[in-house]
């Protein structure tokens, strides 16, 4: 029979690249991402299927895990993948708009795990975290995105030490730059935008080239994943010596 996973914000470039890696291993996908972003993907593979979900919305996760957890009561992996990035100074942005990228990048994940808590520990299976290097290090305009994944983190180490006892694994992937959505940031929107819109990145990786990172890292059993060259560096730099990276990234990104 084959494997299961899911995967969150699966119509964007790292959700498809992930997709498409797991399917040439045979893999079944259920791809979960808003509406309007499912319907722009080609036809594809029958092996995947597609749930739309806002995973803003408490009940609409509820029910559409209960529906995943009916038709697979045994995950073998859980991709938390969906987020949206936000770029802009913190005295240029509103307290509305970083609620929302809370909203959706760590309580977007904390439903879904609440949801399928029952069906991953069934499949002894893995609860696969997408955070970024701003979720262990501070990364200039991003105070809404980067306290996201810093809370992302926070979460996922702690779920670890909870669902060991499950036979459950849970890895966290920090990628640097992928250039998924490359100059596709809503400035009107207090600078939300899906990730990889950045047009202050650095050494970007293609979508591909991440998730083959990612995948291969949780194939050998790594917890923590950093994900390309950058990633890296920045996190032995930010440990050795904090003053350091932040010199180092104020020098890279700031204008």
């Amino acid at each position: 029979m084959s494997r299961v996973a899911v995967i969150t914000g699966g119509a964007g470039g790292l959700g498809q690249a992930l997709a498409n890696q797991l399917l040439r291993d045979e893999w079944r996908i259920v791809l979960v991402d808003l509406q309007g972003a499912l319907d722009a993907l080609q036809p594809g593979d029958k092996r995947v299927e597609r749930i739309a979900c806002d995973l803003t919305d408490e009940a609409a996760v509820a029910s559409v895990c209960g529906e995943i957890s009916a038709r697979y009561p045994a995950l073998d992996l859980v991709i938390h993948n969906a987020g949206v990035t936000q770029i802009g100074l913190f005295d240029e942005t509103t307290l509305a708009s970083q609620r929302l990228v809370m909203e959706i990048n760590y309580f977007g994940s904390v439903r879904m795990v609440a949801g399928l808590l029952g069906a991953v520990r069934a499949g002894r299976g893995t609860h696969l975290a997408i955070s970024s290097v701003a979720g262990f290090a501070p990364l200039y305009k991003r105070t809404a995105y980067a306290a996201s994944k810093h809370a992302l983190n926070g979460f996922f180490m702690s779920l670890a030490s909870e669902e060991a006892q499950h036979g459950v694994k849970v890895v966290i992937a920090a990628p640097s730059f992928v250039a998924t959505n490359p100059g596709r940031l809503d400035a009107s929107a207090d600078g939300i935008g899906r990730p990889g819109a950045a047009a202050d990145g650095f050494d970007e990786m293609s979508p591909e080239q991440a998730a083959r990172i990612i995948l291969n890292g949780w194939r050998r059993g790594k917890r923590f994943i950093p994900v390309g060259r950058v990633a890296r560096l920045v996190w032995r730099i930010n440990r050795l010596s904090p003053r350091l990276y932040n010199w180092l990234m104020m020098r890279k990104i700031r204008p």
